[in-house]
């Protein structure tokens, strides 16, 4: 064992000691930076220091060499760990690569809805004519598309125009999906004159950004594009969550209490509750973890089956028996393994280019009915099911997401002027860093079910793994 690193079954010493360790290489993931200026410009002293209200101290600007750590712990005992990724730090620099006065940008949302859209696009708008003094901000209607539609989806915006938009749900420029044809999105940001581009949505808006970031560096375009990660699944990679996740959850135990109000009042009654979650389960498990009141909870990334030994109906009338009732929550993408499908069902995608996914709230709903009314048709049962897909995505973002919305269109403006691009602003580990978009776009973030947080779900719900025998 190396002597430097300490023994962790040494109980002898009675004091602490100090012990040096000497950390692994580190690989700086470095967002990129535009072309230099063809005029050969200088770099541009921050407005913000010559602000008329506020005076920024020494320490307000973000140094060129700080850096943030992707992984905040370390097995020391583990022999030699890869190297530490890092990533630029994010915030205000003191002198910038791009003139405020001759910046011209565009605001986009794409995908579905989720909270705390409106407050980012009110704190972009905000930041860049109040920190910047960027008069030219235009909102792009109808996501992608919009970029190569009619002038009436350029909209310009300004402090006055947005002052109360972070109160309202939904996006104040409308969305969609799909409708993404590279060259015509690119040929309207130059036809437009846009020097900045901010990106909102989720996994699949980030992979177009990088296709357009990609083109604007085919094309020798000083051209800014940075991508600001939406989805209440939070399924994206890297970041600590995405936003409008924390307003979800909370949503969604609203949804819980109300299901188990109903199985409670029941005879042999269960309350079934689907959430968000085509991909990961994070929703679901931490709306369990917050309710206290789940019986069972399904995630996409666990396997179940329904019936037979040790199946999810076997679980459930040994709960309902116990208690009387049972509370089940379930993620929109879980059990896509055990429905039916069609041939045709297989092949269908969404305009994302996704499989659509078959609604397994009715599904199951269904099939708990034909199991009882098989196995016990003497008894009574019920089930009552609630979707609240829409309304979890619909309300204003909370006080949590709200203040995390504003740090991350803040975090995008600071890194547009101090000159990167093709990057995404987020916390790591609590400090907002710039993380390549490709980084991102490619990045996953499931649910780690051999971790301590699905073990806090197992001992809440106390519910088997549902392994077939």
């Amino acid at each position: 064992m190396d002597p430097t690193v300490p023994n962790p079954g040494d109980h002898a010493a009675s004091t602490p000691t100090n012990t040096t360790v000497t950390l692994p290489p580190l690989t700086l993931r470095d967002a990129p930076r535009l072309p230099a200026s063809p005029s050969g410009a200088t770099a541009v002293p921050n407005p913000i220091s010559s602000h008329p209200y506020f005076h920024p101290p020494p320490t307000f600007y973000i140094s060129p060499g700080d850096v943030s750590l992707r992984h905040a712990f370390f097995d020391l005992s583990s022999g030699s760990p890869n190297p530490l990724v890092a990533y630029r730090r994010a915030g205000p620099r003191e002198s910038l690569a791009v003139n405020p006065a001759r910046a011209r940008a565009a605001l986009v949302t794409c995908g579905g809805l989720c909270p705390g859209l409106n407050t980012v696009l009110r704190e972009l708008v905000v930041g860049l004519h109040e920190l910047y003094g960027v008069l030219d901000v235009f909102g792009v209607a109808a996501g992608y598309r919009g970029f190569y539609g009619a002038d009436d989806d350029h909209v310009r915006l300004d402090p006055a125009s947005v002052d109360d938009w972070h109160k309202k749900g939904g996006t104040a420029l409308k969305t969609t999906r799909g409708g993404f044809d590279l060259n015509k999105i690119v040929d309207g940001i130059v036809a437009r004159g846009y020097t900045q581009v901010y990106a909102i949505g989720g996994d699949g808006t980030m992979r177009g950004a990088v296709a357009i970031f990609e083109e604007f560096k085919r094309r020798g375009l000083r051209i800014s594009i940075t991508g600001i990660p939406k989805t209440v699944d939070n399924d994206i990679g890297i970041i600590d969550r995405s936003f409008g996740f924390q307003t979800a959850v909370e949503i969604a135990q609203q949804a819980i209490d109300a299901a188990h109000v109903e199985a409670v009042s029941a005879v042999n009654g269960i309350g079934l509750v689907k959430l968000m979650g085509r991909s990961t389960g994070h929703i679901a498990l931490h709306a369990t973890l917050s309710s206290r009141d789940v019986d069972c909870c399904l995630i996409p990334e666990i396997d179940f089956h329904v019936e037979g030994k040790g199946g999810l109906f076997e679980f459930l009338y040994e709960r309902i028996k116990k208690k009387g009732h049972a509370v089940v929550v379930v993620a929109e993408g879980a059990g896509q393994e055990v429905i039916p499908r069609t041939d045709d069902q297989k092949r269908e995608q969404d305009e994302s280019g996704n499989m659509l996914f078959l609604d397994v709230g009715p599904w199951l709903k269904s099939e708990l009915g034909r199991w009882w009314k098989r196995e016990h048709p003497t008894e009574l049962f019920t089930v009552k099911y609630i979707d609240p897909t829409y309304m979890i995505r619909a309300v204003p973002a909370n006080a949590t997401d709200n203040l995390y919305c504003t740090l991350l269109a803040h975090s995008a403006i600071h890194g547009i002027m101090a000159g990167f691009t093709g990057f995404v602003p987020g916390p790591i580990n609590g400090n907002y860093s710039y993380i390549p978009l490709e980084d991102i776009a490619v990045a996953k973030n499931p649910v780690d079910v051999n971790d301590h947080k699905w073990a806090w779900v197992r001992s809440v719900t106390d519910q088997p793994d549902f392994l077939k025998p």
